[in-house]
């Protein structure tokens, strides 16, 4: 196996760790918010924010370093449009998921005190959650889109 081979390996296996865990963190957290439960909400939330720095921070970390290298090993040049609109779209990405990051502590915070109080969710982990779920469209949507660029190529 070439380092060629290597790398684009694991630049793939970024992506796919990134999208993986981006819907599979979306999908446990709206199913845990359905059920308005304090508790099955903390420990939900709890989890998605290890697995957030577990594995998407590392994919996020090492999608450039991997990128990078493959620039190197084929010639890309970083003035490709496909390249170009890839990065902006990355650092789009970045934009929406860090606040995502502070927002499930934040939620998973609430929820962990109204468990310890025996009282509902407060108003503000709804509006948190708002924020959450509409910062998430532009964050995946903009990977989404990044995958497409990375496998087309297209010269615009």
């Amino acid at each position: 196996m070439t380092s060629y081979f290597l790398i684009k390996y694991l630049h793939v296996l970024g992506a796919i760790v990134i999208l993986g865990t981006g819907g599979g963190i979306a999908f446990f957290m709206l199913m845990a918010h359905r059920g308005r439960d304090p508790a099955f909400i903390a420990r939900t939330a709890a989890t998605v924010v290890i697995a957030d720095m577990l594995f998407t921070l590392t994919a996020v970390i090492l999608q450039p370093v991997t990128g990078g290298f493959l620039m190197m090993l084929t010639a890309v040049s970083v003035t490709e449009h496909w390249l170009i609109a890839s990065l902006a779209l990355y650092a789009v990405a970045g934009l929406f998921w860090v606040p995502v990051i502070f927002m499930q502590i934040e939620m998973r915070n609430l929820a962990c005190i109204a468990e310890l109080a025996g009282q509902t969710l407060p108003p503000r982990y709804f509006a948190l959650f708002r924020r959450w779920f509409w910062f998430g469209i532009p964050g995946f949507g903009s990977v989404m889109i990044i995958l497409w660029l990375m496998i087309a190529k297209p010269g615009f």
